[in-house]
């Protein structure tokens, strides 16, 4: 009897969610970049997951410390995230930090909804967070918190990568090439 209750409710959740969170992605400016509007790059700390990709690519890609452009040759790999909620995978939005009216793409982002992340870099050994990432998505990321998620003391997000605990805050995870990173909460 546990399991289809919880099942309704995750379900309700996350449908009622998938309304809520389409303000995290922030208006879209049909007047050229709107970069100085720091509301619209502020990180959504009370929608819940799952979160599409923002609307304002180039003040998101600017406030995670990045540039707008082609993609970089000189380095190439990719991470992979996964995010569970409640017990439940969360996907990862496609086209984090892709541009949609350009087609120019910062060093991080997604094309699938799948989890994978591209970092193509202009130059080899570049760090790049999982902090910039989520920084582009809009959603925030703190030790005790996705999105709109926050543990309940004492608890914490938890976060491995490649299977080990990592400690700290989760926004200085540094990407590293086939990277299997997992934060799970709730």
């Amino acid at each position: 009897m546990k399991t289809p209750l919880a099942a309704v409710a995750v379900t309700a959740a996350l449908a009622l969610t998938l309304t809520g969170c389409s303000k995290a992605a922030g208006p879209t400016s049909s007047s050229g970049s709107s970069s100085s509007d720091t509301a619209e790059v502020t990180p959504d700390a009370t929608s819940l997951p799952p979160c599409p990709a923002p609307g304002d690519v180039p003040a998101r890609v600017a406030a995670a410390g990045l540039d707008l452009g082609p993609m970089g040759t000189a380095e190439h790999y990719h991470p992979h995230l996964a995010i569970i909620v409640g017990g439940e995978p969360v996907p990862v939005a496609p086209n984090i930090g892709v541009d949609p009216a350009t087609g120019a793409m910062s060093a991080v982002h997604t094309h699938e909804g799948d989890g994978t992340i591209h970092i193509e870099a202009h130059t080899v050994g570049e760090t790049f967070t999982l902090g910039q990432l989520f920084t582009q998505w809009g959603v925030a990321l703190t030790p005790t918190q996705v999105g709109g998620v926050k543990a309940k003391a004492p608890e914490m997000v938890r976060v491995t990568s490649n299977g080990t605990p990592v400690a700290g805050d989760p926004v200085d995870l540094r990407l590293e090439p086939d990277q299997q990173i997992e934060l799970s909460i709730g």
